[in-house]
């Protein structure tokens, strides 16, 4: 994800051929996704535990669309060892995914390039919180108090409308602030809760909302992550979360093939790029969230790394202190 190869809005996938869930039989393929915040998370696969801060993630729909088409697509087994034994049936190949937050079930089909996927139980963790701006942070929020929702599909977010937000400035600093105000409460409050697995619990990012784009069925959501990082995809576990706020809220059903479209801003006002979510299923943990959406070939990429180039490893651009204005 370091420059010169990629840069700081770059997104990744790095394809784990073998975990506890390939050996079990319950997944096809494992895959960590990446990106350039500076997190630390612990991911553990098979007897292995993995800990960095370059950026991780649990959850990435945009990436299981992507990765989707392109496991479906290559017969080259030593990139996918599992690919002959998957199954297809009425034209679609079915795919499971083991990622970060649990297995993904991914539904390829062979004449489109729309694919599908099942995520985890999504679920809200906490409606209607109540976060009070303080005098000194409000140079791009112009309310004294901001309610936001906090859901979790595969990884939590903060959930709130840009009309409620009240922007009057730049607003990924505005993002950033309640992020910031939010983790605050997280460790007074327990509005961050998993019914499982504690290491999934932690913010991963905000998504600013807006219905009054996006269609007479859909919405506009601009995503910030990983220390600023833009989504430039409609994000996939955001449509999982925002799916399941929906029918907490009562406005989306489970199991009535009723879809919410869901846009970013690149996608907005191209249609075929958005996403689209239906609740199809209720569990005990949370609703099962079906997301589709289209991956698109761009191109395939052989990087070179010399050992006596001192930038070989990468690196990500900082301008030194009292440039960044600049």
């Amino acid at each position: 994800m370091l420059e010169p190869r990629g840069h700081a809005g770059m997104y990744g996938a790095i394809l784990v051929q073998e975990t506890e869930l390939t050996k079990s039989g319950e997944a096809d393929i494992g895959v960590l996704f990446c990106h350039n915040g500076a997190w630390a998370i612990a991911l553990a696969f098979s007897s292995t535990l993995l800990t960095r801060t370059e950026g991780y993630s649990t959850m990435c729909g945009h990436a299981t669309i992507a990765l989707g088409r392109f496991l479906v697509d290559t017969h080259n087994l030593e990139v996918f060892p599992r690919r002959d034994a998957l199954r297809t049936a009425n034209g679609t190949t079915e795919l499971r995914i083991h990622a970060p937050c649990g297995v993904i079930r991914v539904s390829v089909p062979l004449d489109s390039d729309e694919v599908t996927f099942l995520g985890i139980p999504s679920f809200v963790s906490k409606r209607g919180l109540v976060v009070d701006i303080p005098l000194s942070e409000r140079r791009c929020i112009s309310k004294e108090r901001v309610t936001v929702d906090i859901a979790y599909g595969g990884a939590f977010y903060v959930l709130v409308s840009m009309q409620e937000l009240g922007v009057k400035g730049n607003i990924a600093e505005a993002a950033a602030i309640i992020e910031r105000l939010v983790n605050l409460k997280a460790t007074q409050e327990e509005i961050i809760k998993h019914p499982t697995e504690r290491d999934l619990e932690f913010l991963y990012g905000v998504i600013v909302t807006d219905k009054t784009q996006g269609g007479p069925r859909g919405e506009l959501g601009i995503c910030f992550f990983a220390g600023g990082q833009i989504d430039r995809s409609p994000t996939g576990s955001g449509v999982m979360a925002r799916v399941a706020l929906g029918v907490e809220e009562g406005w989306l059903g489970v199991g009535s093939d009723e879809w919410w479209g869901y846009e970013s801003v690149v996608s907005l006002g191209k249609e075929i790029l958005g996403f689209q979510g239906s609740a199809v299923e209720r569990q005990e943990e949370g609703v099962v969230v079906m997301v589709k959406g289209k991956a698109n070939y761009i191109g395939a990429s052989a990087f070179v790394c010399e050992e006596r180039d001192p930038l070989k490893d990468g690196f990500i651009l900082n301008l030194p202190e009292g440039m960044q204005g600049v």
